[in-house]
This record gives C-alpha cells, structure tokens and sequence, in this order.
C-alpha cells in the first residue's frame, strides 16, 4: 500500500473528502443569478458527492459528478439512489487533468475542495473552456486570511501545501485571467467539523491498525496535526468560496 492508498483508507467512511457542508453549499448556490430552469453542473472533484446530492436537491440542475477514485463514486450513487435524486446525476471516473467534454456545456462548475490539486490558476484557465458564456465557477479553496503568521502554522504549510496564497491574491488571479469576480463567502469552522470530527475517528483506528509501520504513522501524524493546527489558528486561514463568472 502506498501512501495514496493510505489517504483512500482514511477518507472511506467520511461523508466528506475535505472541509464544508450542506448550509454553505446552499448558501453559495443561492448567490448564483441568470441561471437557466435546469443548469448543467459540472462537479469536479467531487469526492462522496455530499455536495453533490445537495446540488441535486437545490437545482432542479443535471450534474456530472467527477472523480478518479472509483469507490467514491459508488457512495455517491448509493446515496443518490437513497435520497431519490439519482436521475439527476451522471458519475464520471476521470481525472480533472484529462477530462473529455465538449466545450461551453456547462452552466456551472462546481469544485469545493479539490483545485488544489491542479492548482488554483491551472485550473481555472484550464477548465474555463467548458463553461457556457456568463456560466459560473464555484470554488473553495485554502487561503491566508491574516498577514502576520504564527511560524508553526506558516512552517505546516510550506511543508504540506506551499501553494496557499492570501484571499486578496487569489482575487487577483481570478481578475487577472479575465473573469468577472461576483463574491466570496468563508467557510464557518462547524463546515470544517463536519471533516474534522469523523476524520480523528479513522486516524486513531489506522494509527492502531498500522502501529508497526513508521511510513504511514508519520502520515497519520501529520494529518492530526492539521486538526490542531486548525483548533489554535483557525483564524488566521479558511476554506474560501469564490463565486466566479465568465
């Protein structure tokens, strides 16, 4: 097992794959204007799909839920069936750095949580061809929300995700690519519980589960660390929506 095996052994019984929940999902998807009776969405990264079956219920929209991690897709369609919202989704296993669309399909695209992984500028040139005229992207993504840094929380960081920017440079990327920047919501710290709680869980099972292994216990480590992290400094840095338009 390598270590990207590890990280889908640890997220399996999470409802989320990362940070939010259903009341910032709906709050953001409310400051959405234009949009036709029935968009077409496009969630990219969309992990179990909690947001997923929450756009379901919300839109009246159709959306393709994307992921590259198979199993992730079946929760999502079980849940879909579960939630009687299945009609409304079509699964797609496929990495965001290969996906095969037509071009200008989507009325939104939806990605909470997940640009990081192509980054944040990559993504948003790259996936712009997609998106119908006057379409929006929807976005959560980290982002420093102080100037002054404490150094343990800045040293984290530089470790584990160096490619944090701050709110205000994030905004001048969306600008500087040619979108129009509508708005921006925080995500509330209960959004970050919603992970938070659930993933201390399985961090403490895997830790005992894999007590002889030095490799992953260091993974496991660095992941509870994150969660401390984020209980003394949570003011300094948050997930951000950032409400974008073509």
């Amino acid at each position: 097992m390598d270590l990207m095996e590890l990280l889908f052994e640890l997220l399996k019984n999470l409802p989320r794959a990362g940070p939010g929940n259903n009341e910032s999902t709906r709050k953001v998807f409310s400051m959405l204007y234009d949009l036709p009776p029935s968009p077409k969405i496009l969630d990219i990264g969309c992990g179990p799909g909690m947001q997923t079956i929450e756009l379901a219920k919300i839109s009246n929209g159709k959306i393709v839920a994307l992921d590259i991690h198979q199993p992730f897709l079946d929760r999502l369609l079980e849940k879909a069936q579960t939630e009687r919202v299945e009609d409304k989704i079509e699964i797609k296993t496929q990495s965001m750095f290969e996906m095969s669309f037509e071009e200008k399909i989507f009325d939104i695209i939806w990605v909470e949580g997940a640009i990081f992984i192509i980054g944040f500028e990559t993504g948003l040139r790259a996936w712009r061809k997609f998106l119908k005229e006057q379409g929006f992207i929807v976005i959560s993504e980290l982002a420093w929300l102080k100037k002054e840094l404490p150094t343990e929380l800045k040293e984290f960081f530089e470790a584990e995700y160096p490619a944090i920017k701050f709110h205000e440079e994030n905004i001048e990327i969306i600008k500087n690519i040619g979108y129009n920047f509508v708005n921006s919501f925080i995500l509330p710290e209960e959004g970050w519980w919603v992970y938070y709680e659930p993933l201390t869980i399985e961090i403490e099972s895997l830790r005992r589960k894999y007590k002889t292994d030095q490799e992953k216990l260091s993974y496991l480590t660095i992941a509870q660390k994150e969660i401390d992290l984020y209980k003394k400094y949570s003011s300094y840095y948050g997930y951000i929506f950032y409400i974008i338009r073509d």
